[in-house]
């Protein structure tokens, strides 16, 4: 159902390596289901010291993620080997899609992956064993215009072009169902282009759409490019949890000391992010941006700066709350109402947050 994808695609000059192919990320594309899998009792290794604790047994994990800035925790967690600190021999499998991510958890390809929660969602209503067991990230999608635009607010769309993400990507489903709604409009009162972000952001500097609503490093980079303006970022006005970490029934069942062990080292990668972007960048920005640096009208800049501009306009957090839980099922009654969930499932019924109360 929705699911952010991702590719290497290059911005022009920028060489931008790290866009999502139909974005949907952090959200979002479809989905359909396979098999799955569920689970035990939270380890209690989590927060020991690991110069106390004794030495833990190498276990294997392969841990899918999309190359996007919402998987940063995933992706940093491997650089900074906090897998390896929790005694994880992780294999990071990269995905083009959302819909190809989760159809590897259900199919048993991959233990867990950080993806777009409505795919947990999609399903679960179809049947598959799926939990969402983490907290990852709160969505961003951001409209920008160009910086000479007349269009101040999501009402002055009415009637332009607005490139986004393909329908039924998470970036579709709070476009319509949260930006546009807020402001009584549809779809059907502009003139829709579905497009990857990086060709969003393209057309938007040509002047081909008169808006484009992107996620980042796309929104960074296109007001760092060609002083892209931005009048409205969804995670401002109505937060959601848009990524978080799924996993199987079936692999929570057989080795849930496996998947706390993953989810410890994404916390301790959240809280790095969260405390020292500056240092986070260094290790995840060569996934994001190919070269050391970027052209701007106002000269070059640091590629590591423009990801930590990045990981900063976002909230990383490894907890799943109570108000998390209910902004959940609004998305999955936003999904029913507009088709692309068949039928809707209650929230708790996908949720095993077990590691999380071991946690607090």
């Amino acid at each position: 159902m929705i699911n952010r994808l991702s590719r290497k695609a290059r911005f022009t000059s920028l060489l931008l390596v790290g866009a999502l192919a139909a974005a949907i990320a952090g959200c979002g594309t479809k989905s359909e289901p396979a098999d799955t899998k569920q689970g035990a009792s939270p380890s209690a290794s989590a927060s020991a010291s690991p110069s106390a604790a004794p030495k833990k047994e190498t276990k294997d994990i392969t841990i899918g993620y999309l190359a996007v800035m919402d998987d940063a925790q995933a992706l940093l967690a491997k650089e900074a080997q906090f897998y390896e600190k929790q005694g994880l021999k992780a294999e990071m499998k990269l995905f083009g899609s959302g819909t190809d991510l989760i159809k590897a958890i259900v199919g048993g390809q991959v233990d867990a992956g950080v993806l777009g929660f409505t795919n947990a969602a999609t399903w679960a209503a179809k049947g598959a064993d799926l939990k969402v067991v983490g907290g990852a990230q709160m969505g961003f999608h951001s409209i920008l215009v160009n910086k000479d635009s007349d269009i101040k607010s999501v009402a002055d769309l009415k009637g332009k072009k607005l490139a986004s993400q393909k329908q039924g990507s998470t970036a579709d489903v709070v476009l319509n169902g949260v930006a546009l709604a807020d402001a009584q409009l549809t779809n059907k009162d502009l003139q829709m282009v579905y497009v990857e972000p990086n060709v969003a952001i393209q057309s938007l500097q040509a002047g081909k759409v008169d808006a484009a609503f992107v996620f980042e490093p796309f929104d960074k980079i296109a007001q760092k490019q060609f002083g892209a303006k931005q009048i409205y970022e969804i995670g401002k006005v109505w937060p959601f949890p848009c990524m978080v970490v799924i996993t199987s029934g079936d692999v929570l069942s057989k080795d849930r000391d496996k998947v706390n062990r993953m989810l410890d080292a994404q916390k301790e990668a959240i809280e790095l992010l969260q405390k020292d972007s500056a240092k986070a960048a260094t290790f995840i920005t060569k996934h994001f941006i190919e070269g050391e640096s970027l052209d701007t009208p106002d000269g070059k800049v640091k590629a590591v700066d423009i990801i930590k501009e990045s990981i900063d306009s976002q909230k990383f957090t490894w907890e799943i709350t109570a108000d998390d839980t209910k902004r959940m099922q609004e998305i999955i009654d936003i999904m029913v109402k507009q088709g692309s969930m068949e039928k809707s499932i209650k929230v708790e019924d996908i949720l095993d947050l077990s590691w999380q109360k071991a946690n607090k």
